[in-house]
């Protein structure tokens, strides 16, 4: 019976870790995307793009936020996805991503595109590093490394997507975007 049970929750955690897979679709050019339409009752389209500005200029501080299009925030990132088990693991390269919000009245999109990986190799002083001049599509991972490589990276980066939307949620329904400053204290030290 505990044999019965370990492997019960050994499958649905492992059906767990290979659904982060099935959050990236492919689009109209067979690339793939994580894409989410999300309704925000009562709330004016400014008011969603600087919510929206916001967190691309606290998300990814390092670049500037672009505004391509009236009331969209187009930005871009990396992030860093691993190799091996979870014992040994190691850096597998990166995943650089186009972060595109586009806020209307009462609702808002945004979309995770331009999935392109860079492998990483040991230096010669033992760091790993970007192998310059490798980029691969996410959708050509497979042509390049084996299917279980492949759904590890893929699982990753659907769950930094998933994660990168939760986050967005928590900008998009604060109440106000507009922080109290509130006095300094100051120590008067000439009075006793």
């Amino acid at each position: 019976m505990k044999k019965l049970l370990i492997a019960l929750i050994c499958v649905s955690a492992s059906h767990v870790a290979f659904a982060q897979k099935e959050l990236l679709q492919l689009d109209e050019t067979n690339k793939y995307v994580y894409y989410q339409v999300v309704d925000k009752p009562g709330v004016v389209a400014d008011t969603l793009y600087n919510r929206s500005l916001t967190f691309a200029k606290t998300a990814v501080p390092k670049t500037k936020p672009q505004n391509v299009v009236a009331n969209a925030v187009v930005t871009k990132g990396k992030f860093l996805v691993y190799s091996g088990s979870s014992v040994v693991r190691k850096e597998g390269g990166e995943v650089s991503y186009t972060l595109f919000i586009e806020s209307k009245d009462q609702k808002y999109r945004y979309k995770v595109s331009d999935l392109i990986f860079t492998p990483y190799a040991r230096d010669r002083f033992g760091n790993m590093v970007a192998i310059p001049g490798v980029e691969v599509p996410l959708e050509k991972l497979t042509i390049k490394y084996s299917q279980k490589e492949a759904d590890n990276y893929l699982a990753q980066t659907g769950a930094f997507c998933k994660q990168t939307g939760e986050t967005l949620k928590r900008y998009m329904d604060k109440l106000s975007n507009i922080r109290k400053v509130e006095p300094v204290k100051k120590v008067a030290t000439d009075k006793w």
